[in-house]
């Protein structure tokens, strides 16, 4: 009973962190759309938890801001009460990131002398230690490339720190169910299964050529659907052709958006196939009415001009839609079944 107690324990203390992973990313979007991300000039991962307490404080940080590219390019008409606006979420986005620090190492230092972590779960551990630690660095190379002559982070790294995130989400979450059915090992090949990766494959895609749309402000370019302006493909592919090359797929905003919508539809129409051909048992309903869900949210979102709800909200669902998929791969994975877990 007392193991199954700690593994109890283990796989909650798992969840947790996914949950405050996905609140990281969840205020990340926040404080991109809310244009805060570059309103900390330093990074300071011990004493960067304590703001400013005084006006003299303040003063002193806002005299860091207004150093940088960002303050004299397009704020410099800023006072120091909008700057608190801004910097208040980029500073909760990074009190969370420590608090998710905080909240794996001291459980975790209890469990490993609790020995409450079997030799086969170790690896896997040190492996989100490393996801977390480079998503830490990421970010602020992330940060650092909008300290620079253009105050605009590099849509490349802001797509690798989210990625780095989602991938800290998922992976805490499938170690969280590996946990809950005990570890299995006997893994199966079944065409439901090389399906669903397929449909992940397909969709952290999606999620990428989300970020590069975030990055580079592409939503804001074309708010009308399905059309794009005038019309069916991206003005700007043209123009930029020329200078760009095949460069105008990662670069070029009207095209990375323009891909985002396509993906989008292959994703939905993959996802049809799918439930129609191996049916609700196997393939939960919930994937796809999901999936549709986030369609028809993105579009809205294009259409009233990325609104700060509306983005963060399209942003949780499509997290909320690789979960499903990593259950869903789990599951077809390993066979697994609820009398098969702790809980059964």
């Amino acid at each position: 009973m007392a193991q199954i107690r700690l593994q109890k324990q283990v796989y909650y203390w798992l969840l947790t962190g996914a949950v405050l992973v996905a609140l990281m990313v969840v205020i990340g979007g926040i404080t991109r759309l809310t244009q805060s991300g570059l309103s900390m000039v330093e990074w300071k991962p011990v004493t960067g938890i304590i703001p400013p307490l005084s006006e003299a404080d303040w003063q002193s940080e806002f005299e860091l801001y207004q150093q940088s590219p960002e303050f004299k390019h397009f704020n410099y008409d800023f006072s120091l009460s909008e700057y608190k606006q801004i910097y208040f979420w980029e500073y909760i986005h990074r009190v969370v990131a420590r608090l998710l620090g905080l909240i794996f190492i001291i459980p975790f230092v209890w469990f490993w002398v609790k020995k409450a972590f079997p030799k086969k779960l170790k690896p896997r551990l040190w492996i989100i230690f490393a996801l977390g630690l480079g998503q830490g660095v990421m970010g602020w190379l992330m940060v650092k490339s909008g300290l620079v002559d253009n105050p605009h982070v590099s849509h490349y790294r802001l797509m690798m720190h989210l990625m780095f995130a989602v991938a800290l989400v998922l992976y805490i979450y499938h170690t969280a169910l590996w946990v809950k059915y005990s570890y299995p090992d006997k893994k199966v090949e079944s065409k439901l299964k090389k399906a669903t990766i397929l449909l992940f494959i397909l969709t952290l895609l999606q999620v990428s050529y989300g970020a590069l749309v975030a990055g580079l402000k592409a939503g804001f370019l074309y708010n009308n659907f399905p059309k794009m302006g005038p019309n069916w493909l991206p003005a700007t592919a043209s123009y930029n052709f020329p200078d760009m090359g095949m460069m105008i797929l990662f670069e070029d905003a009207g095209t990375v958006q323009f891909i985002h919508r396509i993906i989008a539809f292959v994703v939905l129409f993959t996802a049809i196939a799918y439930w129609k051909r191996f049916g609700e048992e196997r393939f939960p309903k919930w994937i796809l009415v999901t999936i549709l869900l986030q369609v028809i949210l993105g579009i809205i979102t294009l259409m009233t001009f990325v609104p700060v709800s509306l983005g963060v909200l399209h942003q949780i669902v499509a997290i909320f839609i690789l979960l499903l998929i990593v259950r869903q791969l789990f599951d077809a994975n390993y066979h697994t079944h609820s009398e098969h877990s702790f809980e059964g």
